[in-house]
């Protein structure tokens, strides 16, 4: 497939997805580019398969990048009944690798992406490699991340994230979405038009976004090492050396959980390294993901 540029890899998001996949619990948007080794690509919490936008120009021209928006975000479909949850996500993972047929596939997850694909993977003979991008540790959560996560039963959490993602002032703030960014005016701009706007002006995708945020269960972090050993393929650990959700110090740890894990650090960056480093990261999951390294 020819090269495409970062303004074409955005305005695929801006399009209507290619199809709609039913998971069972909703329908997840799809959309396909690219050519070479399939890739799934599972996005974390409350974003979308568009934060994977900035990778695609530096992808598209070695593998097949299959993106999904799982129910509860971005073009996805689903209604107030739907059941949505981080378990269901996992299932819905499972349920896309069946549907789109994929029989050797690499997985790539980021945030709450990469736990969920985890789950969703962990000894699937399908499995070909794995990259997982600034996400939860084996070994427990960080300080600053377990906040977040308490935060979640607070009366009214849903207006108040609403409220905060469409005020630029309060948004910066490192203890509400500041944190995420080594460079916190990467919070404006295409992440303010993808993941911001739609949190603060639709109820409810914010509403499917809470219930999603409030099903979040520990056991499920701490299974991650017991999934780790039946992660038998080579994984490619990519962490942003500002992360502050989930620090480096831990993925360092956490790579001798794996049978066969590297680390790349990537200067300069936080939690959503991918966005800020496109490149960076891009070297360093390809080797993995096209069977090079």
């Amino acid at each position: 497939m020819p090269a495409i540029s970062a303004a074409e890899a955005s305005d695929l998001f801006r399009r209507a997805p290619d199809r709609f996949l039913d998971v069972g619990a909703g329908e997840a948007a799809y959309r396909k580019v690219g050519e070479g080794p399939d890739v799934l690509f599972v996005h974390g919490w409350p974003v979308t398969s568009a934060t994977f936008r900035l990778l695609l120009p530096h992808l598209v021209e070695h593998v097949t990048c299959h993106l999904i928006d799982l129910p509860s975000s971005g073009s996805s479909r689903f209604d107030a009944s739907t059941p949505l949850s981080v378990a269901q996500h996992i299932t819905s993972v499972r349920r896309v690798i069946d549907l789109l047929g994929l029989d050797s596939v690499a997985v790539v997850g980021h945030d709450s992406g990469g736990m969920i694909a985890r789950h969703a993977v962990a000894g699937d003979p399908r499995l070909r490699a794995m990259g997982l991008i600034d996400t939860e540790h084996s070994e427990g959560l960080s300080r600053r991340f377990k906040g977040f996560i308490s935060a979640r039963y607070l009366p009214g959490i849903g207006a108040t994230l609403g409220w905060a993602a469409g005020n630029r002032a309060v948004r910066r703030n490192r203890l509400v979405f500041g944190g995420a960014f080594h460079d916190r005016s990467l919070l404006d701009g295409e992440f303010d038009e993808f993941f911001l706007q739609p949190l603060h002006t639709n109820r409810e995708m914010r509403a499917a976004l809470v219930k999603v945020l409030k099903s979040f269960d520990m056991q499920h972090v701490r299974d991650l090492t017991e999934l780790h050993r039946r992660i038998t393929v080579p994984v490619q650990l990519v962490w942003g050396e500002r992360d502050i959700f989930f620090p480096v110090s831990m993925a360092q740890k956490m790579v001798a959980t794996f049978p066969d894990a590297q680390l790349s650090v990537i200067p300069g960056a936080g939690l959503f390294s991918h966005e800020e480093r496109p490149a960076a990261v891009a070297g360093a999951l390809l080797p993995v993901l096209t069977g090079t390294r």
